[in-house]
């Protein structure tokens, strides 16, 4: 199993983030992940830099592949656009760049005052949209005329040699089933066999799957749930919520409903060398192939050092 370390734009500056990738490659993590998010989930979180600039950077410092988890190429941003960006991206990290596609949440895609569709639209204009991207990364001029993006006579002149694999974020059924009929490879966050296995068995076959998940490293298990309640209580707050809230203060109101004791089962809390190997485990078991931490709170080197000393090496 690979794995890999989550950069958390919700979280921290740009500066940092760049911190981080260094810092996990000299400690052994095998590829990254990035968000993309106009706004934290919560304003404690207090970041939100442009992932593309990010990406962009991380070209410069790190030679770790980078997948991003994930963009949403419906509404905020066009897909003829996120093409481009995507396009340079694989040139600049020399093909070793992903684009993680997801439906999105109201939180980063309601900017500009669009409609925020129900769950079924948002799925058939992902489609639509990875369609568009790969036309442009063909490399010929483009006219497209859909349903919900037009395109006129547009080509994209900076292009890797490959076009970028495209991995699809599902959780749902349907969202599962579009993931292995589009999807060059699945993105989950929880250890679901039967997603991953829904996923190869309608058309994924052998295609990667990659899975996150949080901790929250601090000298004690307590320590580790304070930090994880002030910075993402988000991670324990149920069913639709996270696709529909428009605004970091609409999480904060829902987040004054959840336990913190309830984090400890969503988020790996303090320094247990076997806790971190068991969540590993988890989704090992379930079927993933790739799997990313990330760390919330100040201890970010503390958490890589954990990794490289003594959870990295018992995996090997």
């Amino acid at each position: 199993m690979k794995i890999g370390y989550f950069l958390s734009t919700e979280e921290y500056a740009p500066a940092e983030l760049l911190a981080q990738a260094r810092a996990a490659e000299r400690a052994g993590f095998a590829a990254l992940w990035i968000s993309d998010h106009y706004h934290p989930w919560i304003d404690a979180q207090g970041q939100a830099p442009f992932a593309w600039s990010m990406i962009g950077a991380l070209s410069q410092v790190t030679r770790l592949p980078v997948t991003t988890a994930v963009t949403c190429p419906t509404t905020r941003i066009h897909p003829a656009v996120l093409a481009q960006a995507a396009a340079t991206s694989a040139v600049l990290h020399e093909g070793r760049f992903v684009l993680g596609v997801g439906s999105g949440e109201a939180l980063n895609e309601h900017i500009l005052g669009d409609r925020w569709p129900q769950a079924g639209i948002r799925l058939e204009m992902l489609e639509e949209a990875v369609e568009v991207m790969r036309k442009l990364w063909d490399g010929t001029f483009v006219n497209h005329h859909g349903r919900h993006y037009q395109v006129e006579h547009a080509r994209l002149y900076t292009r890797p040699e490959t076009p970028p694999p495209v991995y699809v974020s599902a959780f749902g059924p349907k969202a599962v089933d579009l993931a292995a009929r589009i999807g060059d490879g699945f993105i989950n966050t929880v250890p679901d066999a039967d997603l991953v296995r829904r996923f190869r068995d309608n058309g994924g076959g052998d295609k990667p799957c990659q899975a996150g998940f949080k901790a929250a490293y601090a000298p004690t298990e307590q320590e580790g749930v304070r930090l994880a309640y002030e910075r993402w209580p988000t991670e324990a707050i149920p069913g639709e919520l996270l696709q529909v809230l428009p605004s970091p203060r609409h999480f904060e109101q829902a987040a004054q409903l959840v336990d913190p004791q309830a984090l400890r089962e969503a988020i790996v809390c303090g320094n247990d060398t076997d806790a971190h190997l068991a969540r590993i485990d988890a989704y090992a078991k379930a079927g993933f192939d790739e799997v990313y931490v990330a760390n919330t709170g100040p201890h970010w080197q503390e958490l890589l050092d954990l990794y490289q000393r003594e959870v990295l090496p018992r995996l090997t």
